[in-house]
C-alpha cells in the first residue's frame, strides 16, 4: 500500500516557468553550474547550487551557501517569481524527447515506505554525497529537486492523466536541449481522491534515479521527527518530492564503458580471450547492439559485435544483466578491474553522447570501448523485487527532470 499524497506546490508563475526549470544540481561541475547562472539568471540552479553566488574561495559546502540559497528561495517567493497553490493537489509533468512522451504523477512519497521496502532501491549511497542535500533541504525547509520513481502501470490513474491532459497545460515550453515540457494540475478533488486510492493500491514503487536526493529527504525527516517527539505522521517532512511514471512510458539509455589499457595483453592475445567468452564478428559501422547479451566493442579503431555464449549467462536478475556479463566474463577477469566503481582504468558514457564519443575517448585516453543493449525497467524491477543491488552504472535515464518547477515545503 503506497502513500502517494497531493501536495501545496510552490512553483514558478506561468509567465518565467522556462526560465526558471533546471537540469538536476549533479549534471554540472561548479566551473559548468556559474556558466549556466550566468546565462540565465532565473535558473533555479543559483538556489541548488548556491556556491555560484559566491567567488572560488568560498567552498562548495560552506554554511553561507546553503544559507545563500534559502534567502534566494525566499526572495524568489517574496517578488512573485514563485506562487505558492493553496490546494493540496496533484501534478502531471509531460517530457517529450525525440518525439516520444512520457507522463509522471508529481505527488509527495511517504519516508515510512522507503524505510519500510515499499519504496524499493537498486543501488547503494555515499554518505558524503547525502550529506550535501541533507543540508540543503533541512536549511531550505523545502524539497527542490524530485525524485524519480517507477511503478507498474495502473488504468485508473491512467484514465486520470488521460482526462487531465485534454485541459489547457500551467506550462509548455522547450528547453534549450530540445526537451518539451508540459505541466497540469490536477484539482478536481474527485481526481485527487481516486488517485491516491489507485497508489494505495500499489505495493511496490521503485526508485529509478535519484537515490542520494531520496536518501537525503528521508534522512532529513527522521531528524525532525527526533526534534519533534509528538509528531503526528501528517507533518510535510514526513513525505518527499517524487514524479512517478508508469513502467511502460519509460525509456532507459544504456551506460556505455571505455578502458584505458588492455592489462599488460596484446591486442591479438585479448582478441582471443574474447573469443573464449563471445562470439565475435567484425562490423563496417559503430555498433549499437539489438538485443540483450549482445555488445559493441571498439579496439584498434574497428568495430565489433560480440555475442555472449551460453555458459556465461544467467538466470539471475543480477549476474544476468548485460552489464554484469561484461564486469563478470571479461572486465574482471581479464582486464582486472575488479571494483568499477573505484577502479581509474575504466569510465563510463551514458548513451546519450552516442557512439561517436566511444570513439572519440579511444582516439583520446583510451584504448578499447564497449557499447551496450541498455537495461530494461522490468530487469530494473526484478532487481529491487529481489532486494539485490544493480552493478554501477547500470541504468541512464532520459529524458532528466528539471528541478525548480515543483517545490514541496518542509
Amino acid at each position: 500500500m503506497a502513500q502517494i499524497r497531493p501536495f501545496q506546490c510552490v512553483r514558478p508563475n506561468e509567465q518565467v516557468a522556462d526560465r526558471v526549470a533546471a537540469l538536476p544540481y549533479d549534471v554540472y561541475n561548479r566551473k559548468e553550474a556559474l556558466e549556466e547562472v550566468n546565462r540565465e539568471p532565473l535558473s533555479f540552479l543559483k538556489i541548488d547550487r548556491a556556491e555560484t553566488q559566491f567567488d572560488d574561495s568560498v567552498d562548495t559546502y560552506a554554511p553561507q551557501v546553503y544559507q545563500k540559497a534559502k534567502e534566494l528561495l525566499e526572495q524568489a517567493v517574496a517578488d512573485g517569481t514563485f506562487v505558492t497553490d493553496q490546494d493540496n493537489c496533484y501534478y502531471l509533468y509531460e517530457l517529450t524527447m525525440d518525439g516520444r512522451a512520457q507522463t509522471g504523477i508529481v505527488a509527495c512519497a511517504s519516508i515510512d515506505d522507503y524505510q519500510n521496502g515499499v519504496i524499493k532501491k537498486h543501488e547503494n549511497t555515499r554518505a558524503d554525497k547525502e550529506l550535501d542535500r541533507i543540508t540543503h533541504v533541512d536549511t531550505c525547509s523545502a524539497q527542490t529537486g524530485p525524485i524519480f520513481l517507477a511503478y507498474r502501470a495502473n488504468e485508473v490513474i491512467q484514465s486520470i492523466v488521460a482526462k487531465t491532459k485534454t485541459e489547457a497545460p500551467l506550462y509548455d515550453f522547450t528547453s534549450p536541449d530540445g526537451i518539451t515540457h508540459r505541466v497540469w494540475k490536477v484539482a478536481s478533488h474527485t481526481d485527487v481522491e481516486t488517485v491516491q486510492k489507485a497508489f494505495a493500491s500499489i505495493d511496490s514503487i521503485y526508485i529509478a534515479d535519484g537515490h542520494h536526493r531520496a536518501a537525503s529527504a528521508v534522512k532529513v525527516g527522521l531528524k525532525r521527527r527526533e526534534a519533534n517527539p509528538g509528531y503526528t505522521g501528517e507533518e510535510e517532512f514526513n513525505y518527499f518530492l517524487s514524479v512517478l511514471f508508469p513502467d511502460e512510458e519509460l525509456m532507459i539509455l544504456p551506460y556505455n564503458r571505455v578502458i584505458k589499457d588492455l592489462n599488460g595483453y596484446s591486442q591479438e592475445d585479448f582478441m582471443a580471450k574474447v573469443q573464449e567468452v563471445f562470439e565475435v564478428e567484425v562490423s563496417d559501422e559503430a555498433v549499437m547492439p539489438a538485443k540483450k547479451a549482445t555488445f559493441g566493442m571498439y579496439l584498434g579503431k574497428t568495430w565489433y559485435t560480440l555475442t555472449a555464449k551460453e555458459q556465461i549467462l544467467s538466470n539471475d536478475p543480477v549476474d544476468g544483466l548485460d552489464v554484469a556479463l561484461l564486469q563478470n566474463s571479461l572486465l574482471e577477469p581479464v582486464l582486472g578491474i575488479h571494483d568499477p566503481k573505484t577502479d581509474k582504468r575504466i569510465d563510463f558514457v551514458g548513451g546519450i553522447r552516442g557512439l561517436q564519443e566511444l570513439e572519440r575517448r579511444c582516439d583520446e585516453d583510451c584504448v578499447l570501448a564497449f557499447s551496450m543493449y541498455p537495461t530494461s525497467i522490468q530487469e530494473l524491477f526484478a532487481v529491487a523485487d529481489a532486494n539485490r543491488l544493480m552493478p554501477p552504472k547500470s541504468t541512464w535515464f532520459e529524458p532528466k527532470l528539471r528541478s525548480g518547477l515543483f517545490i514541496h515545503r518542509i
